[in-house]
C-alpha cells in the first residue's frame, strides 16, 4: 500500500454504478433486458463537455484504471501510469472515464448477475457479447453523461478493437481515436490460443458447464492453466529471458515435477492470483469477443472500405516485439486508414516487454502518447499543458 497517494494520482476513486433499464439487442440476436455499468471517472468536465476520453479495457481489465480505492490498496488502478494530473492522459485538463464492460466480473452485468428472468444467475447463459455490443452499450453511457462526442477514445490490445469500432459506428461521436497494442481481426494462432485456454477452462470437472457456482466450487485448474498460457503470449521471449533466464528457485534440481525454475514459479503464482479474482464464464465471452471481431466481415471483408465511414483522427501504437498483436498488424490499419484518405499518425516502439508494453512506462512510449494527447487537447481548445500548469493554484495537484 503506498505510505502516502503521489502527487501525479488522481487519489482515492469512487466507482459507480448505472443502471440502464432500456433492453439491449446484441449483435447474436439475443437481447439483454436491463443491466448495469460500473464506471470510474477522473478529472472533471469541462462546460462544453469537450474534454471527454473513454478508456476501453483489454480482456482481463475493468473500470479501475487509475487512483487507489483506500490506503490500503496495494497497487493502483491498472493503468495509472498513463491517467493522472501531468501525466499523458493529464486529468487537469480531460474528463475521463473508463468501465467494466458487459460480460464483466467486476460488477457490470455479466455472467455473476441475476437473471431478472430466472432470479438465479446468468452463469453459462448469459450471453456472448460482441464488441460492438461494448460499443452499443458506452455509447449509452456517453448519453447519460451527457457526452456527445468524445475528444478521444483509447484504448490497447482487445481495448483497441472497442475504438475502432466508435470510429466506424460512431463516426460523429469521436474526435480521435487512438488503438494501441490491436489489430483489425485475430489471426488463426490467436484464435488458437483462445481456444486451448478455453478447453483448458471447460475440461476441468470443477467446471460443470458452467454451473459452477451450483456446485459452491470454481474450474481453479482450468483459471489457471488459461492464465498461464495467456502470460506466456503477452511476454516476449526477451523480457523473460531478461526477468527469469534459467535461474532455479533452489541451487540444484529436485527430479521431480516441482516447479524447479523460477520462471515455473513465477506463471503458477500468476494462475493462482487469477483464478481467485476473475470469473470463469467471463474469461470464456471475452476470449470468444476477441474471436469474433472483424469489422470489415460488414464490407466485402475490405478493411479500408470499412474504415471510410470513420471522421476522427488516429494515433496507431504498436511494439516491436508484441507477436501476439505483432507490428505488421497495426501496419494493417494503417494501410487501410490511408487508403481510406483517413488522418492517421504511426508509431512502433522499440519495447522489449512483448503485448504487455503497452501497460509499462516506457519513456518513448510515453512521450509518442502524450506528445499525440497535445494534439488531442489542441483540437479541443485546451490550453498546452505549460499554459495549464502555470495557470494553475501554487500548491495544487
Amino acid at each position: 500500500m503506498p505510505e502516502q497517494i503521489p502527487e501525479d494520482s488522481v487519489g482515492l476513486v469512487q466507482p459507480q454504478t448505472l443502471h440502464f433499464d432500456e433492453p439491449l439487442e446484441l449483435r447474436s440476436g439475443r437481447v439483454i433486458p436491463e443491466y448495469q455499468l460500473v464506471i470510474e471517472t477522473y478529472g472533471e468536465l469541462n462546460a462544453d463537455r469537450s474534454n471527454a476520453v473513454l478508456i476501453c479495457h483489454a480482456l482481463s481489465g475493468h473500470h479501475h484504471a487509475a487512483g487507489y480505492h483506500s490506503m490500503e490498496d496495494r497497487k493502483p488502478g491498472w493503468w495509472d501510469s498513463a491517467i493522472g494530473p501531468g501525466k499523458v492522459i493529464d486529468t487537469n485538463r480531460f474528463f475521463v472515464v473508463a468501465l467494466n464492460n458487459l460480460g464483466g466480473c467486476h460488477g457490470s452485468t455479466g455472467p455473476q448477475s441475476i437473471n431478472p428472468e430466472t432470479g438465479k444467475e446468468y452463469g453459462p447463459d448469459f450471453p456472448i457479447v460482441a464488441v460492438r455490443d461494448w460499443v452499443k452499450s458506452q455509447v449509452r453511457l456517453a448519453d447519460r453523461l451527457g457526452i456527445e462526442q468524445w475528444a478521444a477514445v483509447v484504448g490497447g490490445s482487445l481495448g483497441g478493437m472497442q475504438a475502432m469500432r466508435w470510429s466506424i459506428d460512431h463516426p460523429q461521436r469521436l474526435r480521435h481515436c487512438l488503438v494501441i497494442a490491436s489489430a483489425p481481426k485475430l489471426t488463426a494462432q490467436n484464435i488458437a490460443f483462445n481456444e486451448v485456454a478455453r478447453q483448458a477452462i471447460s475440461k476441468d470437472p470443477e467446471f460443470h458447464g458452467g454451473r459452477y457456482k451450483d456446485h459452491d466450487t470454481v474450474p481453479k485448474r482450468g483459471l489457471m492453466l488459461a492464465r498461464m498460457l495467456g502470460h506466456i503470449t503477452y511476454l516476449s521471449d526477451d523480457s523473460m529471458r531478461e526477468k527469469f533466464g534459467r535461474e532455479l528457485r533452489r541451487d540444484k534440481f529436485s527430479f521431480d515435477y516441482e516447479a524447479d525454475f523460477q520462471v515455473e514459479s513465477y506463471l503458477r503464482y500468476q494462475g493462482e492470483s487469477f483464478s481467485g479474482s476473475f470469473d470463469a464464464n467471463t474469461y470464456l465471452l471475452m476470449t470468444k469477443a476477441l474471436d469474433y471481431f472483424d469489422p470489415s466481415i460488414d464490407h466485402d471483408y475490405d478493411l479500408a472500405k470499412t474504415l471510410s465511414a470513420a471522421e476522427c483522427k488516429f494515433m496507431v501504437i504498436s511494439f516491436t516485439t508484441d507477436w501476439r498483436f505483432s507490428p505488421e498488424r497495426s501496419r494493417e490499419i494503417v494501410d487501410a486508414l490511408i487508403a481510406a484518405g483517413k488522418s492517421v499518425s504511426y508509431a512502433e516502439i522499440e519495447a522489449a516487454h512483448g503485448h504487455d508494453a503497452f501497460l509499462i512506462p516506457i519513456p518513448r512510449y510515453l512521450d509518442v502518447f502524450g506528445r499525440y494527447m497535445e494534439t488531442v487537447a489542441a483540437d479541443i481548445g485546451l490550453p498546452s499543458k505549460t499554459q495549464s500548469d502555470n495557470s494553475r493554484p501554487e500548491g495544487s495537484n
